[in-house]
């Protein structure tokens, strides 16, 4: 039996293993081929697998600024989802990402995001984005993002939807 004061989470039946339906419902992210690798409660980790199209510098053939952005914005707007106990639609309020060094050409990347507090309105999240693993970013990130932003179905209400049905 649940003990009473265990936190309920909306995405809570996702935790674990990525599914490649995660990011079905989000077109700019299948677009790019982001994947979700993990969630959990209040976090998530994506992937950007490497490709030519997204190279942003021919040069030294690293992945462009805001390929990498988004999968930032991606896992961070994941993890707000998976730290709610209902689901409501999630919007970019801020998105401030410092790049350290330039990503490795030629690999898959990753984010990790962490919704660290949420208000009755406001999401905040830390994220870092690294090859091979977080503890050797090279970028971090700060982000703000707007809860109950609009009354239109989300990307999350159509997966949990898409659960139901089955």
């Amino acid at each position: 039996m649940a003990d009473a004061t265990e936190k309920r989470y909306a995405l809570g039946f996702l935790f674990g293993p990525g599914r490649p339906d995660m990011v079905g419902y989000v077109p700019h992210a299948r677009v790019l081929g982001i994947r979700v690798e993990e969630t959990g409660p209040g976090f998530s980790v994506c992937a950007l697998p490497y490709r030519d199209e997204l190279i942003g510098d021919p040069a030294r053939r690293v992945v462009f600024g805001g390929a990498i952005t988004t999968l930032i914005d991606h896992a961070s707007g994941l993890a707000v989802a998976c730290v709610l106990e209902e689901l409501v639609s999630i919007a970019t309020i801020d998105l401030r990402v410092d790049y350290l060094r330039a990503a490795r050409p030629g690999v898959d990347l990753h984010a990790r995001s962490e919704c660290y507090r949420v208000t009755r309105n406001v999401a905040f999240v830390r994220a870092v984005a690294y090859e091979d693993t977080d503890a050797d970013c090279f970028a971090g990130c700060l982000g703000t993002f707007m809860l109950g932003a609009n009354r239109t179905d989300n990307a999350f209400e159509k997966l949990v939807r898409g659960r139901e049905d089955a």
